[in-house]
């Protein structure tokens, strides 16, 4: 799979282009808005990293005018965190947005979860005892169906198609809720608190990231 790092600064596109070659990724770069839409009309991308400020052409017309003749995952970078950027950004339809600095390692995992849910998202679910079918809608806790409220079982297929990705309450705001819901942290945090409770023993995947949001972690046996 080839992705296509967008940042006017070289020493960012170094870090992401060796910790996405590590990774098995077919990597090209563009130095600005200008050259990304020059490179996107020639070459197919399963997903771009684009950085928001960039000389030329920046980081959402870029995308905008990308988006408009292919339907290609998008992971918006960006110095600012100011709410006003990420609702543009999500208006345009990215998949994510990561302020800088960053950690390389997560921008990996995120590019993984964007990319496995664009070639086609999985329908079962399995953490040990704790399946989920999305076809059914179902919960499983050994053997056992367990019954969530919609928005819970949203908020969990969110967390698990987000595997050990740290997600800010914002973020899980913005993608379970909509962005134009009008709730606060405590609306997340009474929803966890709910779901962790309903899963048993298996609520302990679902980590506290202090003073950002949560994670849901697990370790397939494979992976170790």
């Amino acid at each position: 799979m080839k992705i296509l790092v967008v940042d006017d600064e070289k020493l960012i596109r170094d870090v992401i282009r060796e910790y996405l070659i590590l990774e098995g990724y077919e990597v090209d770069e563009a130095v600005d808005g200008e050259d990304a839409v020059n490179k996107a009309n020639v070459s197919d991308y399963s997903l771009i990293i684009m950085d928001i400020m960039m000389p030329n052409k920046d980081g959402y017309q870029a995308c905008k005018e990308i988006k408009s003749n292919k339907d290609v995952p998008f992971i918006m970078l960006s110095a600012r965190s100011e709410e006003y950027d990420k609702l543009i950004g999500f208006d345009l339809g990215i998949d994510d947005y990561v302020t800088k600095p960053f950690s390389p390692k997560e921008l990996v995992a995120r590019v993984k979860a964007i990319i496995k849910r664009s070639v086609g998202e999985e329908s079962l679910y399995k953490f040990g005892g704790l399946v989920i079918d999305d076809k059914a809608h179902d919960v499983i806790i050994d053997d056992e169906k367990v019954y969530l409220t919609p928005k819970e079982y949203d908020l969990l297929k969110y967390f698990v198609t987000n595997k050990n990705i740290a997600l800010s309450r914002e973020q899980l705001l913005t993608n379970v809720w909509g962005y134009d819901f009008y709730g606060d942290d405590r609306t997340i945090d009474t929803h966890v608190k709910t779901l962790r409770r309903n899963l048993g023993n298996y609520g302990d995947l679902i980590k506290t990231v202090r003073g950002m949001g949560y994670k849901f972690e697990y370790q397939d046996k494979k992976d170790n």
